[in-house]
């Protein structure tokens, strides 16, 4: 099964690191956002992946082919002219798909279709990591028979809230989950998600391809209830990094 991968965004609100690296690439615990989000898709049998490229792909590119030999040790015959890998490596399959750097998700999206030729695939964001069992997942999409599940999270307010009674707070709540649920990507979708994306680099996948997918009662939402988060700002990789220092890295399931 196909792993589609968006990783084209500019990471406007990233500009700490953007400049230089697309937000896919920046790093946890000395490995890209990716390598993380991958490793979890292995860690459950999955490991043909599509990386859906757009602002400064060629940077993800190039941290792919050079990926073997700066993270594993190697043997290098000068004489022969070879290398020998002295460990295993990652056994994944990468598609490069070059998307467009202004192209929205949708048109992203609809460019994998030539590469998908299995009925179901799944799809997530580069930015976004969670301890999610994939295998519930999928078999949440098989039960309910919609053309498309997205993974559901409660929605965390990003401040924290106050109640006031005549200027006196009466309680006081940091960062309280409400009963919204977002999008918390993590999709399985059917080959047939294609029709309802335009051929239009101006596609914005989660207007009105999943508006119109909703419509049609054709898009199931498994909740997830365990960890997850997207990481929009610095502030966002600096909390991960630290929940990785302290041993709290509760989407390490590999």
């Amino acid at each position: 099964m196909k792993v589609a991968i968006l990783c084209g965004g500019k990471g406007s609100r990233m500009k700490e690191i953007t400049d230089d690296i697309p937000k896919p690439l920046a790093e946890i615990d000395n490995k890209p956002i990716l390598w993380h989000i991958m490793k979890t898709y292995m860690y459950y049998g999955l490991n043909d992946f599509i990386l859906l490229l757009g602002y400064k792909g060629d940077k993800i590119k190039e941290y792919f082919m050079h990926y073997h030999w700066k993270n594993h040790n190697f043997l290098l015959d000068g004489e022969q002219n070879n290398i020998k890998m002295l460990e295993k490596s990652e056994q994944w399959k990468v598609t490069f798909v070059d998307t467009g750097i202004d192209t929205m998700t949708g048109g992203r999206i609809k460019q994998a279709e030539k590469y998908i030729k299995d009925d179901t695939f799944m799809l997530t964001y580069g930015d976004g990591l969670a301890d999610i069992n994939l295998n519930k997942l999928l078999d949440f999409h098989k039960k309910n028979g919609c053309i498309g599940t997205v993974t559901g999270v409660k929605k965390i307010n990003q401040y924290g809230t106050v109640s006031v009674k005549k200027n006196i707070a009466q309680s006081f709540q940091e960062k309280p989950s409400t009963e919204e649920i977002i999008n918390g990507g993590f999709f399985v979708l059917n080959r047939e998600i294609f029709s309802y994306i335009k051929n239009d680099r101006d596609c914005t996948f989660e207007k009105e391809p999943l508006v119109n997918l909703t419509n049609d009662k054709q898009l199931a939402v498994y909740l997830h209830k365990g960890f997850w988060t997207a990481m929009d700002t610095y502030k966002d990789l600096l909390q991960v990094n630290e929940m990785w220092k302290n041993n709290k890295a509760t989407w390490k399931v590999w």
